[in-house]
């Protein structure tokens, strides 16, 4: 028996026909079942089962065996516990012993500091998910540091833009590039931004999609696409996903830290974050 009629039959067994005839006051009530961590539970209309791993939205978000993650609201008997439809709630706040807080990027967490003016220095993506994803890592780092992370129209004019934008000591640039391999075009752009406050660097993966672990996304591995076809598209297509938009809601939605992401990437924005947060050395006149 599916969970979809395992959850209508109980609600009908506990409601009758005619949900105000009877002695209503006596009526078994659904429990309310605390959502604790690695609590097993299954989604009633859905099927889908999977352990408590936290809370996003006011969603609760299940993790299955096989990695894949989902969020759903914490609904009046919405969910089986061992067979039993329950509620479940979030669980109230527990004094903890204090202890040693990390941001997503894996840092020291700084608490009671506010985040700096942006400073001069920038650090540009080549485009909006990959500026979602460094926020979705790197957000709170950058707010402490005052750091601005810009996405461009893909890099075609990066030495256009380095000119506008007029580098200098304490103004430099981090730029993060896709698929910065030998040989490739973006290898050829990059080698022409030669000025030293200015410091490219990038990943293998033909998209920043890609720089995500395959089984964060319930894959095994991320579909090799032939070239010549968009690359987007084809994952959708592969993966049976309409829009490339619902592909990367799922990709986004599957990044809680560092861990969920391929070490390249890691090192790549580790490198550019140092870069642009590096104090500039004394000019002459300043050492006088």
């Amino acid at each position: 028996m599916s969970a979809w009629r395992r959850a209508e039959g109980y609600r009908a067994g506990m409601y009758g026909e005619d949900v105000l005839s009877g002695n209503w006051r006596r009526r078994k009530v659904i429990p309310e079942v605390e959502a604790e961590a690695d609590l097993v539970v299954e989604d009633a209309d859905s099927g889908f089962c999977g352990a408590v791993v936290g809370f996003e939205f006011g969603a609760v978000v299940l993790e299955d065996r096989h990695g894949k993650r989902r969020n759903f609201p914490l609904e009046p008997a919405a969910f089986l516990l061992e067979g039993q439809v329950v509620t479940l709630t979030k669980p109230a706040a527990v004094q903890a012993p204090p202890r040693q807080l990390r941001t997503a990027s894996g840092s020291t967490a700084v608490s009671n500091v506010r985040a700096q003016v942006a400073k001069a220095s920038r650090i540009w993506v080549e485009g909006i998910h990959d500026a979602a994803l460094v926020e979705r890592i790197w957000g709170d780092d950058l707010r402490i540091e005052g750091v601005v992370v810009e996405p461009l129209d893909g890099i075609d004019d990066l030495a256009g833009a380095v000119r506008d934008f007029r580098p200098a000591r304490g103004r430099r640039v981090g730029v993060l590039v896709d698929h910065l391999v030998p040989g490739s075009k973006e290898s050829r752009i990059v080698a022409a931004v030669t000025d030293p406050n200015v410091l490219v660097t990038g990943h293998p993966y033909i998209d920043v999609w890609q720089a995500v672990k395959p089984e964060r996304v319930g894959l095994r591995a991320w579909p090799v696409i032939p070239p010549g076809q968009p690359w987007k598209e084809g994952v959708c297509r592969a993966v049976g996903i309409g829009q490339p938009y619902e592909m990367w809601r799922r990709i986004l939605s599957s990044v809680n830290s560092y861990k969920d992401v391929e070490t390249p990437l890691i090192n790549a924005m580790e490198r550019l974050i140092d870069f642009v947060t590096e104090p500039p050395e004394p000019s002459a006149a300043d050492r006088q």
